[in-house]
């Protein structure tokens, strides 16, 4: 038997592995940081027998609430991700699977690799509406990329969206691949008159470092990029600090900033009333958006989320709270479940790529539903 992790995104430490109804595992912390849940392994065993695989230490970790309720993901080959059986007693999640093959991978959720992300790339700029450009590089060297699709002309609005500022929330760039494949469809009607509208300008991943690395939540420095929207650096978050220099060129009109929730087992957006800026025209901008994406699809409401901010005591070193108050625009934190739409539930694979990216071109019906009135 033997477990292992040496590949993109990995992450798990064995602590004892002998018995197949006995396995002892933690998750490494991210670097330089305390945070930590996002794991990715691969176990190599007998096939068609019972395993015990027990991630401990879990009262600590970034999210604890997160793991109750929760199901672990599990493929064979790293395309078909489906559930498995987990308990939680506090703070350790067992996970109970039989395997049916030599060897299995198991994920906090359903990776979104590197190769796939440079994969998206390569296609989305093959499109006549697209260009992908380089914004800068990470604190690993790696490319800080975006996507420009539509043509800049007088009287059109600027859609910034981002993803994965948080590494471990993959289903973040799940959705921007359903996104992008509708908006680049030049035989969808919706997203001809979208890009007729507006430019959008889409960052897929804004930690391909913290996600390369395993991390759940920082960069390769152990800083938490969502925390550093009203002064990035270079030292620090060059990956914010590139996007930010790259705004100031193009203006901002809305942005969405795409993440993933430990804990609700909802779809749910999180807006600005907190700002300084916020207005009488954003709140019916956000409530015109949540409204379409609600007749969009069953998968979205607006009954559980976060708690509100009080007016002007919202965080502004939060992406989406800095770029609201900032451009005084229509700005939304999109957040999605690792666990599973408790509205619509689905016993076998849960919330999913599938349905991340689904949820990505419905939010296209929400964007349009709002762009005349940027």
């Amino acid at each position: 038997m033997r477990i292992s992790c040496n590949f993109d995104s990995g992450n798990i430490q064995v602590v004892r592995a002998e018995c197949p109804d006995d396995i002892h595992l933690t998750i490494k912390k991210d670097n330089q940081s305390d945070f930590y849940q996002w794991f990715h392994f691969r176990l190599e065993s007998q096939p068609m027998v019972n395993h015990k695989l027990r991630i401990g230490d879990l009262a600590k970790s970034a999210y604890p609430d997160g793991w109750q309720g929760y199901q672990a993901v599990a493929s064979y080959d790293r395309q078909e991700w489906f559930r498995v059986d987990c308990e939680f007693d506090g703070d350790t999640l067992t996970i109970d699977h039989t395997p049916e093959y030599a060897t299995t991978y198991y994920a906090y959720f359903a990776p979104y690799s590197y190769e796939r992300h440079l994969d998206l790339l390569a296609w989305a700029q093959t499109s006549f509406d697209c260009e992908l450009s380089h914004l800068g590089e990470t604190l690993d060297g790696r490319d800080m990329s975006l996507l420009t699709i539509g043509h800049a002309e007088p009287g059109k609005k600027a859609v910034w969206i981002v993803a994965r500022q948080h590494p471990g929330e993959t289903m973040a760039e799940w959705l921007i691949e359903g996104l992008l494949e509708r908006l680049l469809n030049e035989d969808d009607g919706l997203s001809r008159q979208l890009l007729e509208q507006a430019v959008f300008y889409v960052v897929p991943n804004m930690n391909p470092d913290g996600s390369v690395r395993g991390h759940l939540r920082t960069n390769a420095k152990g800083v938490n990029l969502n925390r550093e929207w009203a002064h990035p650096s270079l030292e620090n978050s060059p990956e914010v600090y590139h996007v930010r220099q790259k705004m100031q060129q193009t203006g901002v009109d809305m942005f969405l900033d795409v993440h993933g929730d430990e804990a609700l087992p909802y779809n749910f957006v999180a807006g600005g009333e907190g700002t300084p800026n916020y207005n009488d025209k954003l709140a019916h901008l956000e409530s015109t958006f949540k409204q379409a994406l609600m007749l969009a699809t069953p998968e979205f409401q607006d009954t559980y989320g976060y708690p509100k901010d009080k007016p002007g005591e919202a965080n502004l070193t939060v992406g989406s709270n800095a770029i609201g108050n900032d451009y005084q625009c229509l700005a939304y934190t999109l957040e999605m479940p690792f666990k599973d739409n408790a509205e619509l539930p689905c016993a076998a694979y849960g919330w999913s790529p599938q349905r991340s990216r689904k949820l990505g071109e419905d939010v296209l019906v929400a964007i349009r539903a709002v762009l005349s009135q940027l």
